[in-house]
């Protein structure tokens, strides 16, 4: 595809790097096949090929009128696309470096702009996140039904895990997973610590970047990244042989903060390095290691929810499943794997609609097979299908806490 840049929108930083993902496209339209919001719509424009389109006039000189930002703006960031596509096009490459100047050049409807606000200025936060959510817990059975499924039940904590390896792990603390399932790490705690690795907390790394970045606001998305990276570094000095986000959404944006931080004084290399170690949970345990450890009960059949975030962004898709095989569990049919299950960061909050229909299309695939859970490995995936889920859905850790030997 053609990618003529005008010359004012040469002298932004981006223009280079957008226009060479632009010309990598050869309109086949494979992508839109994979498309989620294609798929609901057959609209060329909610495709990944539409959007190229969109993109590549905004290099072009075009205005980002009201139906660029929408459509731009109504794309998941599933991945899928890049999954799908023969010429290795880097969609979400292209679409995290012209959303901030689509943010810049358009004006949203002033409800949008709240809920935006609302979400930038709470979620990045851990105290502010933990206090709403508290007091959204307080009054949820006052709320309509839709608002109320944003917020999950508190659920009882695991046992805390005290004893320290000589090996160790930096765990993102993160920004919503904390209040949302405090759980999920304390689980990724209790297995580590079984296969010999102590998993590390620095209090001052927090939110990793992510929604900021999926928002347009990347000013917040690379402050975050610095102070992370300045928090971790100490411990990366000494000796720590991995960082790891128990959250596979988390977990993709870390495996950016080369890019994402290559124009900062006294941060590149820096990053390259930290970006090197970023590992999934997945990519750190294996059957071998876990048999002794875990006893997985036999009434129970699972359907795996792969997130966009691990087979998509990370390149992880399976690798879940194998495990889970090697260690005994039955794993039951599910249809569209692919497919995002409407979830996608900050998407269900701000395209509720949308969200919903794919929320049900992927909850009937996932219990086609009849599961008596279904495990994930994103936060967002697992308070999203978890609000109407008919089963349990446990984070991946989660489930093998459950089902780990008593000592």
């Amino acid at each position: 595809m053609r990618a003529p840049v005008t010359d004012q929108m040469a002298t932004h930083r981006f223009t280079a790097e957008a226009a060479k993902i632009v010309r990598s496209c050869v309109h086949c339209g494979f992508c839109n096949a994979t498309c989620p919001t294609y798929q609901l719509t057959g609209d060329e424009l909610e495709g990944p090929r539409g959007r190229i389109y969109l993109m590549r006039s905004l290099l072009d000189g075009g205005e980002v009128g009201e139906d660029t930002r929408r459509h731009l703006d109504q794309c998941l960031q599933c991945r899928n696309c890049e999954t799908t596509c023969p010429s290795g096009v880097r969609y979400g490459t292209l679409l995290e470096l012209m959303r901030p100047y689509v943010a810049e050049n358009s004006t949203l409807p002033w409800m949008a702009r709240l809920k935006r606000a609302a979400l930038l200025g709470v979620v990045p936060h851990r105290a502010r996140f933990r206090a709403l959510l508290a007091a959204g817990r307080l009054v949820r059975p006052l709320l309509p039904q839709a608002l109320a499924q944003l917020i999950p039940a508190s659920r009882a904590p695991l046992a805390a895990v005290s004893v320290s390896h000589a090996r160790r792990v930096l765990l993102l603390g993160g920004c919503a997973q904390p209040a949302l399932n405090p759980n999920i790490d304390a689980a990724a705690a209790l297995i580590f610590e079984r296969v010999g690795i102590s998993l590390v907390t620095v209090p001052a790394a927090g939110c990793c970047g992510a929604l900021a970045m999926h928002l347009g606001a990347e000013r917040d998305a690379v402050n975050q990244a610095k102070a992370n990276l300045d928090a971790w570094w100490p411990e990366i000095e000494n000796g720590a042989e991995a960082v790891m986000a128990s959250s596979s959404g988390c977990g993709v944006h870390l495996k950016e903060y080369a890019r994402i931080l290559s124009a900062e004084p006294g941060y590149r290399e820096r990053a390259e390095r930290m970006q090197s170690l970023v590992r999934d949970p997945i990519e750190l345990l294996d059957a071998t290691a876990l048999k002794e450890h875990v006893r997985i009960k036999s009434n129970e059949s699972l359907a795996v929810q792969a997130p966009c975030t691990l087979q998509h962004g990370q390149r992880l898709g399976g690798r879940v499943e194998q495990l889970l095989r090697e260690l005994g569990c039955v794993l039951a049919e599910v249809r569209e794997p692919h497919l995002c299950c409407g979830s996608a960061g900050s998407y269900s909050v701000l395209h509720g609609g949308t969200a919903r229909q794919l929320r049900e299309r992927k909850l009937a695939n996932l219990m086609r097979g009849r599961p008596t859970k279904i495990v994930t490995a994103n936060i967002g995936c697992q308070s999203h299908l978890g609000a109407t889920a008919a089963v349990p859905v446990p984070h991946w850790l989660e489930f093998l806490a459950e089902n780990l030997l008593t000592d």
